[in-house]
Formats: structure tokens, C-alpha cells, sequence
């Protein structure tokens, strides 16, 4: 695993899933860390505990990612906590399932104002600490396939993931005279708390065996990504996507069970 001993990093919408398997995986490689959760206090508490228990010092902050004033205040409060900021992390966001002719303009805005400029908000001050810092550092974006699969009923998640990919890649552009490196990962189906928002247990398990690895991804698997990322040793790669997806998007499963097949 990687040392990433002394670094500091804040992460947003880590108080479960993702996020949360993000901020152990990075206290598990040594760096303290804040977490950031807007509604589920007490999972945050849970997170910063199965941080501590690593050895590092962990915080919770609460923010609103919609919210401008709410998510540079996180920052800047992650930062006097931990003495300075080596990593940010955007990992919230929102989503809801509507048809284009059928949606739902509140919650279209909603995933919008999250997804997209939650993530925008987020990597600008936390860019803007990096630089005035002067010591280098890390932005990695949480984005998806969605990016550029145009996967119907997610339109405006579709939207967002497409302009935070653009987002992350100026921002390599714009900051590599910095020594900051922004990069960029594509989880595919992970086993979180937010996919029971659209999908049964059932179907979580069934379509999961159907991928080419037979399963949905872990949040920690994710998180691994993430400090991989932000080794030391990675100091070469910016501007990057590294896809941590099962094979989701490779062809079907069953596509290489009839080659097999064909090939006896």
C-alpha cells in the first residue's frame, strides 16, 4: 500500500459509499483526513472512527454541495484542521431517474447544481489552496461511465459526469505548472447505499453476477484507485482516467461463454 503519511486530504460526500470507502482507503495509507457529509451525521461519525482506528486524525464537516459559500467553507475549514491540504477528493453527488419528456425540473436542477457545480466549487478552492500553498498536490474527480455512455432516464447525471470529465482534464491542463496533478476515476456498478435508490437487492445481485467479473465493485476498490492516484510514485500521471468498473463495459459475459463454447 502506499505512504501517504502526513498528506491531508478532505473528501467530499464521504460519510458512506464511495466517498466513505475513499476516506479509509487514503487513513489506511497514512493521510489524515476530513470527511464531508451533508445529511447522515451519524454515519460520518462512523467513518471518521473506522478512519481513526488507522492511526490518522479524522474530522467531519458538514456541507451542502449546491451551496457555493458552503462548499468553499468546507474546504477551508478542512485545511485549519489538518494544518493545510494535500489531496481534495470530489466524490458527492446526486441523482434522480427521469425520462427527459418526463422530468422532474426540480430534481434535473438538483442533480445539476450537485454533480456539476458541487464538483466545480469543490476542485476550485481546493485548487486555489494547492497553489497558494505552493507545495504541489492532488485533485482526483469521482466520475462515471456516464460521462460518455448516454444512458437513458440519467440525463442530467449524464450531463454533469460529461463536465466534470472536461472539468478535471482543464484543470490538469491549467495546474500542471503548479506541481498539481488532477486526475480522474470511472467507477462502474459499486455496492453503496445509493444504488438502493433505483434497484432492488435481487436485482443488485443478479445483474452483478452478469458483469464479466460476476460481481458489483466495493467502495474500498474505489478508494485503492484513489491513493494510487495520489502515491508519490504516480507523479507522471495527470489528466488521467482510470476506469474501475468490473469490465461493465466490455461485451456481455455470455458473448465470451459462446467463443469458449465455439472454440471446443
Amino acid at each position: 500500500m502506499s505512504n501517504l503519511k502526513g498528506k491531508r486530504a478532505v473528501i467530499s460526500g464521504a460519510s458512506r459509499g464511495i466517498g466513505r470507502g475513499i476516506a479509509i482507503q487514503l487513513a489506511k495509507a497514512g493521510a489524515d483526513v476530513v470527511i464531508n457529509y451533508r445529511n447522515h451525521e451519524g454515519e460520518a461519525d462512523e467513518a471518521v472512527a473506522a478512519c481513526e482506528a488507522h492511526g490518522v486524525r479524522a474530522f467531519k464537516v458538514a456541507a451542502d454541495l449546491a451551496d457555493q459559500q458552503q462548499t468553499e467553507a468546507l474546504v477551508d475549514q478542512a485545511a485549519e484542521l489538518l494544518g493545510g491540504l494535500d489531496i481534495v477528493v470530489s466524490n458527492a453527488a446526486y441523482s434522480d431517474r427521469h425520462t427527459m419528456l418526463a422530468s422532474d425540473l426540480d430534481e434535473f436542477r438538483k442533480t445539476i447544481d450537485i454533480s456539476m457545480w458541487g464538483a466545480f466549487y469543490l476542485v476550485r478552492r481546493g485548487a486555489q489552496k494547492l497553489v497558494d500553498a505552493g507545495n504541489g498536490g492532488n485533485l482526483v474527480v469521482i466520475s462515471s461511465p456516464h460521462a460518455h455512455i448516454a444512458m437513458p432516464g440519467a440525463m442530467a447525471y449524464n450531463m454533469a459526469k460529461a463536465a466534470n470529465d472536461q472539468m478535471a482534464r482543464t484543470a490538469a491542463c491549467e495546474l500542471a505548472q503548479y506541481g498539481i496533478r488532477c486526475n480522474i476515476i470511472h467507477p462502474g456498478w459499486t455496492n453503496t447505499p445509493g444504488e438502493r435508490k433505483f434497484f432492488s437487492e435481487q436485482t443488485l445481485e443478479q445483474k452483478g453476477s452478469e458483469l464479466p467479473l460476476g460481481r458489483l465493485g466495493e467502495p474500498e476498490e474505489i478508494g485503492r484507485g484513489v491513493v494510487f492516484l495520489c502515491d508519490p510514485a504516480s507523479q507522471y500521471i495527470t489528466g488521467s482516467t482510470i476506469t474501475i468498473d468490473g469490465g461493465i463495459q466490455l461485451p456481455f459475459k455470455e458473448m465470451y461463454r459462446v467463443e469458449e463454447a465455439n472454440a471446443r
